[in-house]
């Protein structure tokens, strides 16, 4: 059974939310209605969620304890950009284990794309919750 789930804004940008049987996941979208829609979608299905605005707040969740088991990437946000964020995660051992699915409105954008540059999965925007559902089982 899961616990009650509390939530606050710290800062202004921050949102954070947590059951205490979940696994956790950093959201980083810019964009604060896709972050608090995919952060209430997450929170549903019994995750615990930590959400960001940028590259930079979230790589302060991961430089904390206990790190994310679980990471959802806008790749479109300001500095830095997922790019960016993706390579000073990767330069940072104890932040590169963690799994990674990007999320993106380009068009460019497939599954290998994804995997080439050192995620694990790739949503496209808008983004269909079952398939978010279908992604998230690959890591419980």
């Amino acid at each position: 059974m899961l616990q009650a789930t509390s939530e606050w804004i710290v800062d202004g940008e921050f949102i954070v939310s947590a059951t205490k049987t979940s696994k956790t996941v950093l959201v980083v979208e810019d964009n604060s209605i896709q972050r608090e829609g995919l952060a209430s979608v997450l929170r549903n299905e019994g995750y615990r969620v930590l959400a960001a605005a940028d590259g930079e707040e979230a790589l302060k969740y991961l430089r904390g304890d206990p790190t994310p088991d679980l990471l959802l990437l806008d790749m479109m946000m300001p500095q830095p950009d997922g790019w960016q964020f993706l390579g000073q995660l990767r330069r940072d051992p104890g932040m590169a284990s963690v799994p990674i699915i990007i999320t993106t409105g380009l068009g460019i954008a497939s599954r290998e794309w994804a995997i080439s540059l050192g995620a694990a999965g790739l949503l496209c925007k808008p983004i269909n919750f079952d398939e978010l559902r279908r992604e998230l089982e690959r890591f419980r």
